[in-house]
């Protein structure tokens, strides 16, 4: 039987059932689209997937890159990869027609992310140059778009972001790359930047990077910060390139993710590294927000796809695998095995992953939704979308990259011994996803952006919103009897959150914002935990009026009642943790902030 590693259709009930993503023709800049032409999309990435990327998952981990004599090697599938993305469109699937894109919605594109990160997350090279791409059409000049963007979303060259430092790490307000000025309009860039994801390889014939650096003379602090197009070959004015002095350093050797390097970067070695500014000056962290939350969706959906990948080969495994018997026929030497998936415990792991996995995913489209309408929308429908993504950003990066490496733990627990050996892919998933509650941004700065500013913003209209749309969910699933219990565990889970945050709200009026922030990653897994609970209550009212309304049959109608099932666990064996973080949250006593009195550590 061929590997599974994700559910096509668990993915159209999301996309078509439960958030209706071909309803987005009705704004115009989506209107080109349909339902099929949405599944042709996602049809494509998973061509793709299953003959370039799957099939190559242990390989292009075991061969990870190399640098040597300043160049850096990597699997050779990864240039029929980048090629075959960008002959699909699929680099440039949210692009404008203008800039040669399809113009879909970034529901569409998180959907096509999804697939491929779930066949090989090793592969993690075209999302890199979507952003940087988009990066380049939203602030640049129309000369900097026709050099850079169409090279770019054909497969041909390699975007990065390049921001991170070795003195500075997340605390990009001590970034000290600099920017000289030229008499031509461009800069020459001096600096070392570590960490660079796809920052230099074989497989794409130029690295564009979007790098941030000060302008000599800048003000100090992140408002002295501006952003550069710096490529690895620069155009030499003659119709060529030449060299642009960006040295490949060093690459960093991973505990997981190892088909994409991580490279350390030095430029202005010779004195010789230009870039040129992309927009204004001082504007570069702006720009760089404005396109994170589309970054942090990719690292959410990174994160989903590969838990989801390790769920299926568990399941897969427990489904194959006999071991012992029923609990209940323990004494019945004689009977046959049974196959692990019959063991409670087992199902429990299970069900534990499904649930994880699938309220992710369902997240992360809600969260793409409301991007799209941020986008494409106008007035007030634009501004409570923005509002309300902005307040489900932190949520929507780090619940699957916390709660899917506890999944993909799980799925190693599944195998039992065979789970930690390289016979199975699991072992390898577990190191791939790891780097996902660190990457843009860690789960500590989630929970500050959360708590410290996404719930007080704008007077608390953000939690507003998303109350209003819970109690939209509650009232629809309080018609159905069987899921009014959990429609009423959802209300009590809200005001259990709206009392937290009451409690903590004077640290802030008191200006101790360390007091305020102690426990804030602790708050930013109470809200998650609730936030996925309403993701799963609205899948159930989709399900359950399918099943009331389109009398499914076999696979179809297993499909719905699978979905009330796991809702039911996730709010049996999730949802409680609640009540002990809520605890923590409202304790007087603080046990984390220094004093000079006592230095515990």
């Amino acid at each position: 039987m061929a590997p599974t590693y994700f559910s096509k259709r668990n993915l159209h009930f999301l996309l078509h059932e439960v958030f209706r993503a071909e309803e987005l023709a009705r704004y115009p800049y989506f209107s080109a689209h349909d339902r099929e032409t949405i599944n042709l999309a996602l049809d494509s990435a998973t061509y793709i997937a299953d003959t370039l990327m799957y099939p190559y998952l242990k390989d292009v981990d075991r061969n990870q890159p190399e640098l040597k004599n300043g160049q850096v090697t990597v699997h050779p599938k990864i240039r029929e990869f980048l090629k075959a993305m960008g002959d699909a469109g699929l680099i440039g699937a949210g692009f404008s027609f203008d800039h040669g894109g399809q113009q879909l919605p970034e529901m569409v594109s998180s959907a096509i992310t999804f697939i491929l990160m779930a066949a090989n997350n090793g592969m993690m090279y075209a999302g890199l140059t979507s952003g940087a791409a988009h990066l380049i059409t939203s602030f640049g000049s129309p000369a900097l778009i026709d050099s850079y963007v169409p090279n770019m979303l054909d497969g041909t060259w390699q975007g990065t972001m390049a921001l991170t430092e070795p003195q500075a790490g997340s605390s990009l307000s001590d970034v000290t790359t600099s920017a000289t000025p030229l008499p031509d309009g461009s800069y020459k860039i001096s600096g070392q930047k570590v960490f660079i994801s796809a920052g230099d390889h074989d497989a794409a014939d130029n690295i564009i990077h979007l790098m941030l650096a000060r302008i000599d003379g800048a003000p100090s602090g992140t408002k002295g910060i501006s952003l550069f197009v710096v490529p690895k070959h620069r155009p030499d004015g003659q119709g060529g390139f030449v060299d642009n002095d960006v040295q490949s350093t060093g690459v960093y050797h991973k505990l997981g993710q190892k088909g994409v390097p991580a490279m350390h970067l030095t430029m202005g070695s010779n004195d010789n590294t230009i870039g040129y500014l992309l927009g204004e000056p001082h504007q570069g962290l702006r720009y760089m927000f404005q396109m994170m939350n589309e970054a942090r969706i990719g690292v959410g959906m990174t994160a989903a796809a590969i838990a989801t990948a390790a769920y299926y080969a568990a399941l897969q495994y427990a489904r194959e695998r006999p071991q012992s018997r029923r609990l209940n026929e323990k004494n019945r030497l004689d009977a046959p095995q049974t196959p692990i998936i019959n063991h409670p415990d087992v199902r429990r792991m299970l069900l534990f992953q499904k649930s994880v996995t699938e309220g992710s995913l369902s997240l992360l489209l809600e969260a793409a939704r409301l991007y799209d309408i941020s986008e494409a929308a106008e007035g007030q429908e634009k501004e409570d979308a923005f509002l309300l993504l902005d307040l489900l950003m932190p949520v929507a990066k780090s619940f699957p990259s916390e709660m899917g490496v506890q999944s993909v733990s799980q799925s190693l627990q599944t195998f039992g011994g065979y789970g930690f050996t390289e016979d199975f892919p699991v072992e390898q998933l577990y190191r791939d996803i790891r780097i996902t509650p660190i990457y843009e941004g860690t789960t500590g700065i989630q929970a500050q952006d959360l708590l410290g500013r996404k719930i007080t913003q704008k007077g608390g209209k953000g939690p507003q919103l998303l109350f209003a749309e819970m109690s939209k969910t509650i009232r629809e699933a309080s018609t159905h009897d069987e899921l009014k219990p959990y429609a009423q565990q959802l209300g009590t889970e809200l005001k259990r959150t709206q009392d937290v945050v009451e409690s903590l709200m004077p640290h802030a009026l008191n200006g101790d914002t360390e007091r305020y922030l102690a426990d804030a990653t602790l708050f930013l897994e109470l809200f998650g935990i609730v936030v996925v609970a309403w993701q799963w209550l609205k899948q159930s009212v989709v399900a359950k009026q399918a099943m009331l309304t389109q009398n499914p049959q076999g696979d179809e109608l297993a499909f719905y009642e699978g979905k009330l099932h796991t809702m039911k666990f996730y709010f049996h064996y999730e949802v409680p943790k609640t009540l002990g973080l809520a605890v923590r949250l409202k304790d007087p006593e603080v046990l984390t902030i220094v004093t000079e009195k006592e230095l515990a550590l």
